[in-house]
């Protein structure tokens, strides 16, 4: 888990050099299809890094977790992403991040295995949820950084 936590950080290091140079304008329009703009994207991992902090937890915790499933439409509706600055966000999402990193580094070796059942998806152990979890939000940097090269 060590590793996965310093590809974390390293990944968001290069995602503030990348990005923090946009504007609000820019991350305002739709970048995907679908309509969602680079600002609901990043909300979006937000709200990833958010529900992934409670299943880490709650992991490490519990012989088993058992959490729902995420509604991203509506999450990323109803907190409204969309009103704030791009500045503040990606500034969220980064913290948050580091956060996650040092979680992950200290996951006893005992605890990687932990079966973590998410919604209706096939069961994943911790330490393929926060593998998993990395995948995630690589994917939707990429989609950020597709639309900063168009």
């Amino acid at each position: 888990m060590i590793e996965l936590s310093k590809r974390l950080v390293e990944l968001v290091s290069r995602t503030e050099r990348d990005f923090a140079g946009l504007r609000d304008a820019e991350t305002s329009q739709p970048a995907i299809s679908g309509g969602w703009s680079r600002k609901q994207i990043l909300g979006h991992l937000i709200d990833s890094a958010s529900n992934n902090h409670q299943r880490f937890v709650r992991a490490l915790l519990q012989d088993e977790l058992h959490w729902p499933s995420y509604e991203q439409q509506g999450c990323v509706r109803v907190q409204r992403y969309q009103e704030l600055s791009w500045s503040d966000l990606l500034g969220l999402w980064a913290s948050y991040n580091r956060f996650l990193a040092h979680i992950l580094a200290g996951v006893p070796e005992a605890k990687r295995a932990t079966p973590c059942f998410i919604g209706q998806n096939p069961l994943l152990t911790l330490e393929e949820l926060a593998a998993d979890y990395l995948v995630h939000t690589q994917h939707h940097l990429e989609q950020l950084a597709a639309k900063s090269r168009t």
